[in-house]
């Protein structure tokens, strides 16, 4: 299924939550430099939140599922083996 993949949903969650908190207080800082209008940056950030935390969410479990340019195995720890 899609929302299954290789990390537990409650990271994907965190994952989502502190990128979106990044994003948005960057879109906050945008709107307001070119509205000049605080009220309306606020409206913006607070807007977008939503959406994107979606967006994230569901393109990271997306992404989860594929294989592509995933390490299946760790390679051997040559010092972690006994010597022969």
């Amino acid at each position: 299924m899609f929302l299954q993949g290789g990390e537990r949903h409650s990271r994907s969650i965190a994952k989502a939550v502190s990128w979106r908190t990044l994003g948005s207080i960057d879109t906050f800082l945008l709107g307001w430099f070119f509205t000049g209008n605080v009220g309306a940056a606020g409206a913006i950030a607070s807007t977008e939140v939503l959406t994107k935390l979606t967006l994230y969410y569901v393109h990271e479990r997306g992404w989860s599922l594929v294989r592509w340019g995933t390490v299946h195995e760790l390679p051997a720890d040559p010092i972690a083996q006994p010597a022969e």
